[in-house]
């Protein structure tokens, strides 16, 4: 008999990257890796786990951005290029290492594995959010929804509207592509200010995620800690992350990641091969990149790249069932623990970005299937549980306000406001002060209603914490600064345009054409109050 719960859940997001006016966009592939690197490994592990009878229960939220690249035929048209690419490379690789036994061997690792990618692609007819819908029919994926754009709501609350917006449309584009409501969200960033659960509620949401802090500090103190939810005055509940199993995790420190035996995922064949060599799997810009094939292990922290031994998947991925069942172990000791002194049954949430496992730690999907295969088959301390059925099974909670809090870098909203990207906020102010003003116009006609949604949508995607999040870390700034300064000037030339009545149809139809999410948007979205 159970005496604790243990909920992983996987947060699966990239910003809205889609460029029909260029032939290439290199910022494309962040979507082309995670599909061959973390979505389609995930299905796999959910499959395996489904034909072999374990009913195994993880919540994963899906943003809208992600759904809606992840359904766009163009960019399925150029993945479908990229991972040929891929297949062709790795087939070639076989033939140019006949004399280097071990490059060889992995060479034929990797044709086998781009293979079964090729053939999970082909089942799903290019549709993986058809895969992942029919496990959350299952009930065994809870899918949980997010920002409509990951906007971050602590910096937009002086605009209730703008925070409702990128709730409201969420849930509508959720419900439009899963054929049911949500009942979560995973707030971007995991970034929370007081009040806001108001507007959950009103949306229809049953929980959403924080960091712990959050939970901790909330008022009155929670009993449990973060080991229970907390219901929020209005209905809605929160869950806390627990530091313990996260950082097992994550910690690049103490984290499963950086053991020696894993890929080294710092050095890859798009860098080292002979240019002449590799420029094909490179073009058509023609600069290195990564390819996805690697041959070298971590090795040791200390090691430079160029001192890298030989990966060996065999070895690793013994490693990595190793660590599942630490981590399983630990849990159990953990729930045990727990049980004892609160005098309940506790639940373990377990949060993580989906892309760390495949994507960051290529080892990965072989932990989550051997943990949640040995913690259905090896151990009766836990059940494993997603959220959704965790409430519906436990709907008394003690009821406290939480406290403001994100995920980030010292827990609150420095990482996305300081001196790389203060300069984005007035800018993203005004155009929320405009597009509230366009929300209470009636459209004239069908133009002007094309116009309006238009606008809405480029607000929407300025507004994504991806681009000051990128600002911050310093890598690809100038892609982030350039797609936060297109969407707002998109935005101003809709609004003059609008004020004036003369708004140029056949810009207005290139830009739909580009940025052409959230296609049944309803700009008057914006009239909340």
């Amino acid at each position: 008999m159970a005496i604790g719960y243990v909920a992983l859940v996987l947060h699966a997001h990239l910003p809205f990257v889609r460029h029909p006016e260029s032939d290439y966009v290199l910022e494309e592939e962040w979507l082309f890796e995670a599909i061959t690197e973390t979505y389609i490994p995930l299905l796999h592990v959910f499959e395996g786990l489904k034909r072999d009878g374990i009913d195994f229960k993880i919540t994963m939220s899906m943003t809208p951005t992600l759904v809606s690249m992840l359904r766009d035929p163009l960019l399925q048209e150029r993945y479908e290029r990229h991972l040929s690419l891929l297949e062709e490379l790795a087939k070639k690789e076989v033939e140019h290492n006949q004399h280097n036994g071990h490059i060889r061997y992995l060479a034929q690792h990797y044709v086998q594995e781009f293979s079964t990618i090729r053939q999970t692609w082909i089942h799903y007819e290019r549709d993986l959010v058809k895969g992942f819908k029919k496990f959350l029919d299952s009930n065994n994926l809870e899918i949980i929804t997010c920002g409509a754009t990951h906007g971050y709501f602590p910096l937009m609350k002086m605009y209730p509207q703008a925070v409702w917006a990128q709730i409201r449309v969420a849930c509508e584009h959720y419900e439009q592509n899963f054929g049911c409501p949500p009942k979560g969200i995973w707030l971007p960033e995991c970034a929370y200010y007081e009040g806001m659960e108001e507007m959950l509620a009103d949306a229809g949401l049953r929980y959403f995620m924080m960091d712990s802090h959050g939970i901790l500090y909330a008022r009155p103190r929670p009993r449990f800690g973060t080991y229970a939810p907390i219901y929020t005055e209005t209905g809605v509940a929160a869950f806390g992350r627990d530091h313990e199993s996260s950082q097992q995790v994550w910690s690049s420190e103490v984290g499963y990641p950086g053991d020696p035996v894993y890929r080294e995922f710092y050095k890859d064949l798009g860098w080292e091969a002979d240019y002449n060599y590799i420029k094909p799997y490179i073009m058509p810009h023609g600069k290195r990149k990564n390819t996805g094939i690697k041959y070298h292990k971590i090795t040791d922290r200390g090691t430079g790249l160029g001192e890298k031994q030989l990966y060996d998947p065999y070895w690793a991925k013994d490693k990595a069932a190793e660590h599942a069942g630490n981590f399983m172990f630990n849990r159990q000791q953990q729930v045990k623990h727990l049980a004892a002194i609160i005098e309940r049954s506790p639940i373990v949430v377990s949060p993580y970005d989906a892309e760390l496992f495949g994507h960051w730690w290529y080892e990965g999907p072989w932990f989550l299937d051997v943990l949640l295969r040995k913690s259905w088959y090896d151990q009766n301390t836990y059940e494993m549980t997603h959220l959704a059925d965790y409430l519906r099974n436990h709907p008394i909670q003690q009821v406290c306000k939480p406290s403001q809090s994100s995920w980030g870098y010292q827990g609150f909203h420095e990482y996305w406001l300081n001196e790389t990207n203060t300069w984005i906020y007035p800018h993203l102010h005004k155009a929320t002060e405009r597009m509230i003003e366009l929300s209470k116009l009636e459209a004239t006609d069908e133009l002007e209603w094309k116009a309006l949604n238009q606008a809405a949508r480029e607000l929407l995607l300025a507004q994504s914490s991806d681009w000051a999040f990128i600002m911050r870390t310093e890598t690809m700034v100038p892609y982030a600064v350039r797609r936060t300064r297109s969407h707002l000037m998109r935005f101003n030339k809709l609004y003059d345009d609008i004020k004036l009545g003369k708004i140029d149809a056949g810009w207005l139809e290139k830009v739909e054409e580009i940025d052409n999410i959230f296609p049944k948007i309803n700009y008057r979205v914006y009239r909340r109050v």
